[in-house]
């Protein structure tokens, strides 16, 4: 599938989560199996020779695609959770959202020192949720290979959080 049939498959939500935002729903996207797997193709084609040893994926969405990247990687999986959902010690990044604020964690031993980690989520809005995710990641000894987004939100400018980091995105708004 080409990024124009990929893009067909999201859908825009107006005013979600809150009046002013246009969501964008990856759901119909990941229904469909061929544009699934070209997302999962797309996503890893710049890292596949890096040696990734870890795909932390982002609550919520980038746990749907941390999986299928990992398994087509030979990587593990890392989950970085929203607040107060993992039972042992946890280190946490706080962050702004385009409509409010939240924080991330992950085990205090999620990441092996010096790992070879591939950051995923669905989208790279303002930056911060990203620029928390690496910060976590790296205070916690894994070692940022990239980070790799199904959908940038260009307007947002959210690179600029990010400055000087190995960012993939397959899809541009």
């Amino acid at each position: 599938m080409n990024m124009s049939e990929l893009k067909a498959l999201i859908k825009d939500v107006p005013d979600f989560p809150k009046k002013g935002i246009i969501f964008k729903d990856i759901t119909p996207l990941l229904a469909d199996p061929k544009g699934f797997d070209a997302v999962i193709d797309g996503l890893i084609a710049p890292f596949k020779q890096a040696g990734i040893t870890v795909v932390a994926g982002v609550e919520s969405r980038g746990f749907l695609l941390a999986p299928a990247m990992a398994a087509r990687l030979g990587a593990g999986i890392v989950p970085l959770r929203k607040k107060g959902k993992l039972p042992r010690k946890v280190h946490s990044a706080s962050y702004d959202l385009e409509y409010g604020t939240d924080s991330i964690e992950a085990h205090a031993d999620a990441f092996a020192k010096g790992s070879k980690v591939l950051l995923v989520d669905d989208v790279l809005a303002t930056g911060g949720t990203a620029a928390a995710a690496i910060s976590l990641i790296e205070a916690l000894g894994g070692n940022l290979v990239g980070s790799a987004f199904l959908i940038e939100l260009s307007f947002l400018n959210g690179r600029k959080k990010l400055d000087g980091r190995n960012i993939h995105s397959l899809l541009t708004y």
